[in-house]
């Protein structure tokens, strides 16, 4: 019982905090790590404890899953240069920059455990940066850019990851080893994940229940990361070409009245998921502290934790400068330089690095003990400079990333809306043409409200909303009066309690569909 209260307090804890974030302007992330900060020296709180083999497959697989889904293909293939040199070549750079430092502050640390630590820190948590780049007219190429380079960097940073706790566990990879775990990782996690989603995808089309379809894709996405890491592939190449394939198929076959809730209820999860992340690490840091104090260490691990940060931070931006630099013109950012200056989308590409659940969960996984029975090396330095890293830069750059933005005036004429409002005449003369043969007086007034719906949008000096539909406030007033009334009616017990449930689920879709509501699946 007392594990149970504790778990609905920090929920409650966690939701609070969104909706500060939110007020404020901040992202959530930042404010779950403050919160995890302190967690750790809470007085009476639980010392809870998660086995590491079972981190990543928690933490990872459905963010990761819920961020592949919505990821732009186009997007991907037009900025593919940039995010390339993010994914490979900055975290390259975070990965070997941090492990030099810590070999030269810490000579007696194992190059594989530096590596692994570099590994960890390197790769960041787009959800954060992103959070906080939508509340601003931030041109969309430089969105996308952080989008990209967010759904493979975790792949990149956790293969080095991956290949230096081998190295501790069963001793150096020679030439002849590495090949094949290289190409087997690469090329047959995307073949696998891509077989997977088409063998799946039969059973994700036919599944009309809305809570078991969620069953069947929360199943799907932790069996494809188990299969991955049982064939010894990667879960998160596996698990991206999954989610990026499922999107593509069998999309149009969802109806809303599936695709609304299973959206709701993925968003839901992730917001828990980066809750606990941050509660489990905050509840290892009191024990960690502990046991660096009686052995008259903490103030060297602070140092430590402090310079990898620094260390962190600092990689980034010499990869991001110097490449925007030098290949400004041939790249995602040279489209930013028609009314920034190329070094102005470096700066903000830069500074958006903010680490976050995949970091937490990966220091979260290094094992406790090697083969032989010893304790892994540094494991509590590890886990300090991952929260370290973790919270400092969500604080650091999560507060100040608004104001930023601002101070170098990006934005853009909105690429997306345009395309939204183009793409709405096509769908809507797409629905006239359908009912053209139709002359009864339902097809009648379809035509109306379609055609309306196609001139609003044709006309470029509209300044409605782009979420806007014809007439929408006034459907929305209008809903609201039917919905009181729904409510008089059943405290009148004209209507009973089934009746009322009915009538405003029809309420309920009406509103959905008078518009007015911003997009946003952020907490």
């Amino acid at each position: 019982m007392h594990t149970f209260e504790w778990i609905i307090a920090l929920l409650l804890g966690a939701a609070l905090l969104a909706m500060l974030a939110r007020r404020i302007g901040a992202p959530y992330p930042a404010l779950l790590a403050l919160g995890g900060m302190a967690l750790a020296f809470w007085p009476g709180s639980p010392t809870w404890t998660l086995d590491p083999a079972l981190a990543l497959t928690l933490f990872v697989a459905p963010v990761l899953m819920d961020t592949a889904y919505d990821a732009s293909q186009r997007d991907l293939k037009a900025n593919w240069r940039p995010v390339a040199g993010l994914v490979l070549a900055a975290v390259g750079t975070t990965v070997v920059g941090v492990a030099m430092v810590s070999r030269w502050l810490i000579p007696d640390m194992p190059w594989a455990v530096a590596v692994a630590l570099g590994a960890i820190v390197a790769p960041p948590d787009a959800a954060a940066a992103t959070a906080v780049m939508r509340q601003m007219p931030l041109p969309h190429k430089v969105l996308n850019i952080l989008e990209g380079e967010g759904l493979l960097n975790d792949a990149s940073a956790l293969l080095i990851y991956r290949l230096a706790l081998m190295v501790m566990m069963t001793g150096p990879l020679g030439p002849d080893k590495l090949a094949p775990i290289l190409l087997l990782t690469l090329f047959g996690s995307v073949a696998a994940g891509i077989f997977i989603a088409y063998v799946l995808r039969p059973l994700t089309r036919h599944s009309e229940h809305a809570p078991t379809a969620l069953i069947i894709q929360f199943c799907s996405t932790f069996g494809v990361w188990v299969v991955a890491e049982k064939l010894g592939l990667s879960g998160i190449l596996t698990v991206v070409a999954f989610a990026m394939t499922s999107a593509r198929g069998g999309g149009s076959q969802i109806p809303a009245r599936l695709r609304v809730p299973i959206f709701a209820v993925w968003d839901t999860v992730v917001f828990v998921l980066n809750a606990f992340a941050f509660v489990l690490i905050g509840l290892q840091l009191r024990p960690i502290w502990q046991r660096l104090g009686a052995s008259g260490t903490h103030q060297e691990a602070v140092i430590f934790a402090t310079v990898v940060l620094a260390v962190t931070v600092v990689a980034r931006f010499a990869w991001v400068m110097t490449y925007s630099a030098f290949t400004a013109r041939h790249s995602g950012l040279a489209e930013t330089a028609r009314t920034h200056p190329a070094w102005a989308g470096g700066i903000v590409l830069s500074w958006a690095g903010m680490r976050g659940i995949v970091t937490l969960a990966a220091a979260f996984a290094v094992p406790e003990h090697l083969p032989n029975g010893q304790p892994f090396p540094y494991r509590d330095l590890i886990l300090l400079s991952a929260f370290a890293v973790v919270f400092g830069t969500l604080v650091l750059q999560g507060f100040t990333l608004k104001p930023l933005i601002r101070w170098l005036r990006m934005e853009d004429n909105d690429p997306v809306g345009q395309e939204v409002r183009n793409g709405r005449i096509q769908i809507y003369q797409a629905l006239l043409a359908s009912i053209e043969q139709d002359h009864s007086f339902p097809a009648a007034l379809l035509r109306k409200e379609y055609q309306a719906v196609v001139d609003m949008n044709a006309n470029h000096n509209v300044t409605e909303p782009l979420e806007e539909v014809p007439g929408g406030p006034l459907r929305r007033q209008a809903i609201a009066v039917a919905r009181t009334k729904a409510v008089e009616l059943r405290e009148q017990d004209i209507i009973g309690d089934h009746a009322y449930r009915v009538l405003v689920q029809e309420l309920d879709w009406a509103e959905l569909s008078a518009g007015g509501g911003v997009e946003d699946r952020s907490p």
